[in-house]
Parts: C-alpha cells; structure tokens; sequence
C-alpha cells in the first residue's frame, strides 16, 4: 500500500498543481478580489464569470489579466478604476487567473 501510495502522490500532485482553474474561490476571497467582484453577480466590478466571457478566445487573455490583477486597470469595464492588489504575487495572479477564465 504505501508502495502505491508513493507512485500516486507525485502524479495527483502534479494535476493538481497543472489545473489550479478546478480550484474553489479561496484565493480570491483571501486577496480580496471578492470585495469588489462577485462570481456571477457585478458588486463594484464585473463579475468573474462576465470576465471570463469577455475574454474566452482571447489567446493572451491568461497573460492580460495576470497584469490586470497585479498592476490594476481602468476604462475597461466603465468608471471605476481597478487598483493594484499589491498583496497578489504573480504566481497567485497566475492561478486567480487560470481559476477565472475556468468559469464559463
């Protein structure tokens, strides 16, 4: 058994670690980002679902939001500028990102 275990764990670590899209809004909810954003409900931004259709398709979607969560962002979705989260580092960015986009 721990033979088997030790064969599977790298292999469930890795997919897990390959997919962060499949994981739940904890990251977002321990930014911040839910202060201002609902998942499919505008509060003072868009919702997070509305994002991801607005950039699905988009090959550099993953990239611009990465930016976008980092270094903030205004007149794309009205009057309210985005500021920086500074408390977001870009590996975090990176998996907000990736969970965003996952939510069609």
């Amino acid at each position: 058994m721990k033979y088997l275990l030790r064969l599977l764990l790298p292999a469930v670590t890795a997919a897990l670690t390959a997919f962060p899209a499949a994981a739940d809004p904890a990251l977002a909810t321990a930014k911040s980002c839910m202060a201002c954003h609902g998942i499919d409900r505008k509060l003072v931004g868009p919702s997070f679902k509305d994002v991801a259709r607005r950039y699905a398709g988009n090959k550099d979607a993953h990239s611009l939001l990465v930016t976008k969560i980092m270094k903030g962002s205004s007149g794309a979705w009205g009057p309210v500028p985005m500021p920086p989260n500074t408390r977001v580092s870009e590996a975090e960015a990176k998996k907000l990102s990736a969970w965003m986009m996952s939510l069609k």
